[in-house]
């Protein structure tokens, strides 16, 4: 991997394309399915890396960033809750040296002297962060994190909760209060229930964040009621009044209206209360009943903590440190193939069980081709893994003493799917090569078509309600799906599905009516639901104002898959869009499969021209940017309304940037403008100023 000071311009353009991509998924399947595929230190790593490049290149910030994101939008099975103050994320923190850089970046930060500053030291629950709002000091709603400003309605599950008071205890709360904390498994709880879930059948999970997760958002309360759920409150949100003049004094509060608090909480002082609260954590944690995987800091006093504010998601008040991976010894017993929706391949270790961490573990990423030869893998070698986080497990390396397996690992050069399709390692704009490798297989590639159908029916797609992963597996087992055009086929098969287990006369009526009601589709959305690697949603907006109507896109497309040189540069003239999305273009339509399945489903619908953006309005032309909670509009329809009117969105404040629309909550961005003498507007004057557009 190249170093971030050698990078080039286009190569960190690339990288960063790639970066939003990667960790956006790993967010929604963290935070929104509750099943993790990278461990939290690789995850780590992907955001490291991305922030040292935005720090480099930071006019190549895109509006998709990680590092203006926290957490994944909220399931569609549950209802939007916006929170009154942002749930945001902390900072990480890996070493003695970077707790020692926190304390000195708050004494600069406040310019302080010589005195220590107060701290709280805190364990890092690893569970589900809820906000629970009270008022008049009862439980009136409680949401989850979601992406940080809009979370999922959790209430009647979080009324099941013993932990949780339905009424506030004692005197002196405010009058409305979101009370923060982790909704978390013991581990006795959580061997437990998954035992018992493995008895009846039923669906197990990997540890017990995962498992408070996803037993805190049931759709029936009554599965959640059954679960051995607990919560620690630890902070707070939006609040009528102030109640404490410390992290300190805020948390003995909260103890007293009825919450649990975590014991092992401290207050110190200085880098050496900060660094002795780690050891004593650290030597803890193997004899706490529930998982914790760092020690949250917090500067204690909170007008301190209000003048320090926040920097992009996170606060400067506060920093997660992180502990080590646990390690354990096991042997490697063989190495399989998993194919995902765009073809990359990447390689799983088949151990010998072992247990790490109160886990017994089985499987372990060996994430590329070049990290196994880099580590010289082979298959009968005593490895060493490594649970980072507590979630998903890596190899480290070869334990040298012991004896070595015979041979030396090959990569296939074919995908492991009956096609037999072959691997081709992608490269970069500049010709140098990536440690994927793909299938070229497309929709051909079974792997690659459960995927892709997961992806068409997904939200910002086609918006399929109904065809969740389990009823496509079931479709396609019976032979009904192969490609998105046999989705709008299905009213053929409702006599089938009528006798099916699990579907009645309503669910079946309602599937078929949500399927129809995408038959007629907008040409971005079209684009889009494709699943054209490097196409995301606003390169799919771009593209559909480019062409204008379908014939006219396709017929573009059929044209640059062939290498015509006025195609590719056509393409190349709209805005955003560079060689990474016309590779990827050409080799999408360059497949005769892949055209014949987009031919076959042009067939079945009625697909809109693009929407053009307005020429004639305030705002065309110009550069916006949202921040802040909106409380007329989301921010998806602030930013269609934009567009549409002509105006570009931006995610990052800049010298380019001529409007701020700043909600309540507003943070850097709005200092950023401010400096920038650049026009800020509210809510109300912005929608004064697009009226009648």
């Amino acid at each position: 991997m190249t170093d971030v000071a050698h990078l080039t311009e286009a190569q960190a353009l690339d990288e960063l394309t790639r970066l939003a991509d990667e960790i956006a998924a790993h967010d929604i399947r963290y935070y929104r399915e509750d099943a993790p595929t990278i461990s939290d230190a690789d995850y780590d790593t992907l955001k490291r890396r991305n922030s040292e490049i935005e720090s480099r290149f930071p006019h190549l910030v895109r509006e998709n960033s990680p590092s203006l994101r926290v957490g994944a939008a909220r399931s569609e099975q549950f209802a939007p809750v916006e929170h009154g103050v942002p749930m945001l994320s902390l900072d990480n923190a890996f070493s003695d040296e970077d707790a020692a850089e926190f304390d000195a970046r708050v004494r600069r930060f406040l310019r302080l002297g010589e005195e220590p500053v107060a701290y709280t030291a805190e364990p890092k629950i690893d569970g589900l962060s809820c906000s629970i709002r009270y008022e008049n000091g009862v439980l009136v709603q409680a949401a989850t994190r979601g992406d940080g400003r809009i979370g999922e309605d959790v209430t009647a599950n979080v009324r099941t909760l013993a932990e949780i008071p339905k009424r506030l205890a004692g005197s002196g709360w405010p009058q409305v209060i979101e009370v923060r904390g982790e909704v978390y498994l013991g581990h006795e709880e959580f061997i437990a229930m998954n035992a018992a879930a493995e008895a009846a059948g039923q669906r197990t999970y990997a540890n017990p964040r995962n498992a408070a997760a996803g037993s805190l958002r049931q759709i029936d309360p009554k599965i959640t009621a059954a679960r051995p759920l607990r919560f620690f409150a630890y902070a707070w949100g939006l609040i009528s009044a102030p109640f404490a003049e410390s992290q300190w004094e805020a948390l003995q509060a909260l103890k007293a209206w009825g919450f649990r608090i975590t014991p092992q909480s401290r207050r110190i002082a200085g880098v050496e209360g900060l660094l002795e609260a780690y050891r004593l954590m650290e030597a803890e944690r193997p004899k706490l009943v529930f998982d914790i995987d760092g020690v949250v800091y917090k500067v204690d006093r909170l007008d301190w903590q209000q003048r320090l504010g926040f920097v992009s998601r996170a606060p400067r008040w506060g920093v997660a440190r992180k502990f080590p991976a646990e390690q354990a010894r096991t042997i490697l017993e063989a190495i399989d193939i998993q194919v995902g929706r765009t073809g990359a391949v990447t390689p799983v270790a088949r151990l010998q069980p072992v247990t790490v961490g109160g886990v017994v573990v089985v499987n372990a990423t060996l994430h590329n081709a070049d990290e196994i030869a880099r580590k010289d893998l082979r298959i009968g070698d005593t490895v060493i893994l490594q649970r980072a986080g507590d979630v998903i497990p890596q190899v480290v390396g070869v334990v040298a003493d012991e004896p070595r397996g015979p041979e030396p690992y090959v990569f296939p050069s074919h995908c492991p799917c009956p096609l037999h399709t072959p691997l081709v390692r992608e490269t970069t704009a500049s010709g140098a090569e990536t440690v994927v490798r793909r299938c070229s297989g497309e929709f051909a590639c079974p792997f690659q078509k459960l995927a892709h159908l997961r992806h068409f029916v997904s939200r910002r797609a086609f918006d399929i309600e109904g065809l969740g992963e389990k009823q496509l597996v079931a479709f396609i087992e019976r032979g009904w799906l192969n490609t998105p055009a046999d989705i709008f086929r299905l009213h053929e098969k409702r006599a089938e599905l009528l006798e099916t287990e699990r579907y009645g006369e309503t669910s079946v009526r309602n599937l078929l009516d949500n399927i129809e009601a995408r038959r007629t589709i907008p040409l971005d959305r079209f684009i889009y639901g494709l699943g054209i690697r490097h196409i995301g949603e606003t390169t799919a907006v771009v593209m559909a104002r480019g062409y204008g109507a379908v014939g006219d896109f396709l017929a573009a497309m059929d044209k640059v898959a062939d290498r015509d040189p006025a195609a590719i540069e056509e393409l190349d003239n709209l805005d955003q869009i560079g060689t990474a999305v016309i590779e990827a273009a050409a080799s999408y339509f360059a497949e005769d499969h892949n055209r014949g399945v987009v031919q076959d489903l042009v067939g079945e619908l009625t697909i809109l021209d693009a929407e053009q953006p307005k020429q004639d309005t305030a705002v065309a032309g110009k550069t916006v940017v949202f921040t802040g909670a909106l409380e007329k509009l989301t921010r998806d329809e602030a930013k269609a309304q934009a567009e549409r009117l002509g105006a570009k969105v931006s995610g990052s404040v800049s010298k380019k940037t001529d409007l701020v629309v700043a909600g309540p909550g507003a943070g850097s961005k709005l200092k950023t403008a401010a400096e920038l003498g650049i026009q800020v507007l509210t809510e109300d004057e912005w929608l004064d100023l697009v009226r009648g557009g």
